[in-house]
């Protein structure tokens, strides 16, 4: 029990460091969800295919940018975004 409490009173002038670390990762865990999380996949997909429907867009840059899409869906699932 000691040697706890010793080791939390020794490492205590590193707690703001600590959850300045867990914070930054929370934000990019974050931000990697937005980027590569299956909504926005989908969402991205959908505004894709609106583009070629409209014509706003020629099928050669519709699969360059769907590749890249996946791409990032392959990204999601491998840092476990994405079930």
């Amino acid at each position: 029990m000691t040697v706890g409490l010793l080791s939390h009173l020794l490492l205590l002038p590193l707690a703001p460091a600590r959850v300045a670390l867990w914070t930054v990762d929370r934000v990019v865990d974050a931000a990697a969800e937005q980027r590569c999380g299956p909504a926005a996949i989908r969402r991205e997909l959908a505004e894709l295919s609106r583009q070629l429907d409209e014509g706003l867009i020629d099928a050669e840059e519709f699969d360059r940018r769907e590749d890249e899409i996946l791409d990032r869906l392959d990204e999601g699932r491998k840092r476990g975004l994405i079930a």
